[in-house]
């Protein structure tokens, strides 16, 4: 009874914890969402005040739908984001049930070069990743950015997937190798959907770097009709003038994907982070 008790305390906390993270990482973004409704001089004189009667304008969000192609770098970020999910999520997965299922010699070295991805940054190579495209004819393409986001996100997804693939039964993995199951069947029918909730954790720590990164499609796609969502709205950011109503306009309507889409992967991620916390 006890044990159950601070099972049930134990989860209450970790929720309780994740709730808290979330306010405070959601409060710049509410700061964001109200200055893009006030004019330039509210921004400046009172940058946590609600926007009223004197202080609210539009004049933002008209010139991000006039100056530049908005909803084309909208397109271009969400096939970019979504296409580099899946495939994150589907190689990921792969590697990891091999590595968690098949035993044989250097698993363990295989998965520690693997892990290396995650303690070395991919913006070292940003010069031989660069000189590849351009030998490949991949510049200025949306493919470029798919690429270098998958390496980018692969090594966490298999270091996450693995551990959660570990502790999947190897008694419900033989029984379906006694029914015939192929081990592509095995994997897709009967790990994945148990190891759903680590796939929305991956899908949710790589899509927002993806999301507002502007280091590669400055690198490998600044070409306007690939351009994505956060390079695009640079647009608004000049040398010597910024127009902070535009920019932050763009920002708040860059950020209603990332909080749709985590809306959609928030259960999953709260049972992939607090699935230990009962153990």
């Amino acid at each position: 009874m006890n044990k159950a008790r601070h099972n049930k305390t134990n989860v209450i906390a970790a929720h309780a914890a994740l709730i808290a993270y979330t306010l405070i990482a959601l409060f710049p973004v509410f700061v964001i969402v109200i200055n893009s409704f006030k004019t330039r001089r509210a921004i400046f004189r009172e940058p946590l005040a609600l926007p009223n009667a004197d202080t609210f304008s539009m004049v933002g969000y008209e010139t991000v739908l006039k100056q530049g192609d908005f909803f084309l770098y909208f397109q271009n970020s969400m096939i970019v984001t979504v296409v580099s999910l899946f495939f994150i999520l589907l190689f990921g997965a792969m590697a990891a049930f091999a590595l968690a299922e098949y035993r044989f010699k250097g698993n363990t070295l295989m998965g520690l070069y693997l892990a290396l991805g995650i303690m070395i940054p991919i913006r070292i190579g940003t010069v031989a990743i660069l000189d590849m495209m351009v030998a490949t004819g991949l510049v200025n393409t949306l493919w470029a950015l798919i690429l270098v986001y998958t390496a980018q996100g692969l090594p966490l997804a298999v270091f996450i997937l693995s551990e959660f693939m570990k502790q999947v039964s190897d008694d419900l993995k033989n029984a379906g190798r006694i029914d015939g199951l192929s081990e592509y069947r095995i994997f897709f029918n009967l790990v994945l959907p148990l190891v759903r909730p680590a796939m929305a954790t991956v899908a949710v720590f790589n899509m927002i770097p993806i999301w507002n990164d502007l280091w590669f499609p400055l690198i490998l796609a600044p070409a306007e009709e690939v351009k994505t969502l956060t390079l695009g709205s640079q647009v608004f950011i000049g040398q010597f003038v910024t127009d902070w109503n535009a920019v932050l306009s763009a920002l708040s309507l860059a950020i209603l994907p990332v909080m749709a889409l985590y809306v959609v992967f928030s259960r999953q991620l709260i049972r992939g982070i607090t699935s230990g916390a009962v153990k």
